[in-house]
């Protein structure tokens, strides 16, 4: 909600002549080579919960799937070791294996460790100093937003500090291809992947500036993914600019954060608030832990 008093929503519409420094630390090619070299053992834990977790910490998007022999060779272990630990595993629940394959994919008990976590709001938790602080730096309001299917959630937020401000509401879903926040999230999105969520049919328009077309839209998604943050001028929003980076979890995008305000002063700013959002996103990447 932008205030003055105002109108509702986030913003948008990519700029790719808005200077600023490359992308930050976290990404997916970070995970190829995670998948590659064992991670090494850390003095003064429980050998076996730590082999259980590495384990389940193996599970990523682009490697959903285990087998026994591969999980033993990714971290060093001997197989029958593997072995005892997706049997534990599967035995709690926090894996299952298909019986006629032998390999082993997540289970119900992590959907509801997960569902736990998302309600009592663990990710926010751990950006919200990262928010205050770049609240106090720019002086306009700071989000934190999450992809949801064809959309992003806004799941933590601070309001800018100015009599026009725009305010965000927890909670709420905007359209992702509407706006720099769900371009710094979905620009990390495989091609196929975002044809499937968006659609063959025209998205939604905001007003003229709001980008309908999949292939325009996918050309957007390059840009971002070469400067590694996203600038956007009243996509969703006409009165509002905001400056948005993907924040990045295990190699896989988790979230975007953004500074959002008033078009004149945002735009005015632009160069410095996007050194300022790159390095609050490296420190969310940071925080949320790999």
């Amino acid at each position: 909600m932008f205030e003055a008093h105002g109108t509702t929503a986030e913003d948008s519409a990519t700029r790719p002549d808005v200077p600023g420094p490359a992308r930050s630390t976290g990404g997916p090619a970070a995970e190829a080579s995670a998948d590659e070299a064992p991670v090494p053992a850390r003095p003064g834990v429980l050998q076996g919960a730590d082999r259980a977790l590495l384990a389940l910490l193996s599970f990523t998007e682009r490697r959903p799937e285990w087998g026994v022999s591969e999980m033993a060779r990714r971290h060093g272990w001997d197989k029958a070791v593997a072995q005892r630990v997706l049997t534990t595993l599967v035995s709690r629940s926090f894996l299952s294996c298909d019986p006629a394959t032998r390999r082993y994919r997540l289970g119900p008990a992590v959907s509801r460790l997960a569902r736990v976590g998302e309600h009592s709001g663990v990710l926010p938790s751990l950006v919200r100093p990262i928010l205050a602080g770049l609240l106090r730096e720019t002086g306009e309001s700071v989000v934190l937003n999450v992809p949801q299917g064809a959309g992003y959630r806004c799941a933590a937020a601070v309001d800018g500090t100015g009599p026009v401000r725009y305010t965000a509401i927890i909670g709420a879903v905007i359209p992702g291809h509407a706006g720099a926040s769900g371009h710094a999230i979905f620009a990390q999105y495989p091609e196929a992947e975002l044809r499937l969520l968006f659609g063959a049919a025209p998205l939604q328009s905001f007003n003229d500036r709001t980008v309908t077309d999949i292939d325009t839209l996918l050309g957007i998604y390059g840009e971002v993914r070469e400067r590694g943050y996203s600038v956007s001028h009243g996509e969703y929003d006409e009165a509002v600019t905001a400056v948005s980076a993907p924040v990045f979890q295990a190699g896989s995008v988790a979230a975007s954060l953004t500074v959002i305000g008033p078009a004149h002063r945002v735009t005015r700013e632009a160069g410095r608030l996007t050194a300022l959002v790159l390095e609050g996103a490296a420190q969310a990447t940071a925080a949320f832990g790999s």
